[in-house]
């Protein structure tokens, strides 16, 4: 399967206003993003766990990165509230699910291989304090990409270029980019070269953004 895997395009999804679709678990459904490949894909996801629903045991050979949206996610290792964001790179393993239910946002093969690096963060307790209405966070960085989380006032500007393309996530407010009004759950990808120019809504913006990373897309080796 392909789903936006043109990575010189600009793409923009608003997940929010797509159906949910069934995983093969019950009770966990998802809306894709963006993947090249089956059930094991590089695959970009927005999954929903319904209370009480898990996951089989199972290792992440390619790695695994997210955010929780809502609700509280929990695997063996502990509880993840929203606003957690979490790595676990390639031979990790765990069993997923949500006594509660939760939503998170979530990138699978994504990684370098060699990468160990397992760990997660509040996002919010990583805040700088605000710049012209701009706080920020790096939440990883290494010199395949960088991961932040960024909370702009209403109004306030955010500009950003990076030579490998830039990733959004719109976590709460709106944004508007390229004269698209960008909401809770809009997703934007855009390719290498081009550059990042938007402004807050009136109740301000909090955006996850990951940046540099599109010249490393490619399917699984399985």
């Amino acid at each position: 399967m392909e789903l936006n895997a043109d990575f010189t395009q600009r793409v923009v999804v608003h997940s929010d206003k797509i159906p949910w679709q069934a995983s093969p678990m019950p009770g966990v459904d998802r809306r894709m993003l963006d993947r090249i490949g089956g059930e094991v894909a590089r695959a970009t996801t927005i999954v929903r766990y319904a209370p009480e629903s898990r996951f089989s045991a199972h290792t992440h050979t390619g790695g695994e990165e997210f955010i929780v949206l809502d609700g509280v996610f929990q695997d063996e290792h502990g509880d993840y509230p929203a606003g957690t964001y979490v790595r676990n790179p390639p031979t990790t393993s765990h069993t997923p699910g949500s006594v509660s239910g939760c939503t998170i946002f979530v990138k699978l093969w994504q990684f370098d291989m060699a990468d160990r690096n397992q760990f997660r963060k509040d996002m919010a307790g990583e805040l700088t304090t605000p710049t012209n209405g701009v706080a920020q966070a790096i939440l990883h960085q290494d010199e395949r990409e960088t991961v932040s989380y960024i909370v702009l006032d209403a109004g306030a500007d955010l500009a950003l270029e990076a030579e490998g393309g830039i990733e959004v996530l719109m976590i709460d407010g709106t944004m508007s980019e390229s004269g698209e009004e960008l909401e809770k759950g809009s997703w934007l990808r855009l390719p290498e070269g081009a550059a990042l120019s938007a402004t807050a809504g009136s109740q301000g913006a909090k955006v996850w953004i990951k940046s540099g990373h599109l010249p490393h897309a490619k399917a699984p080796k399985l």
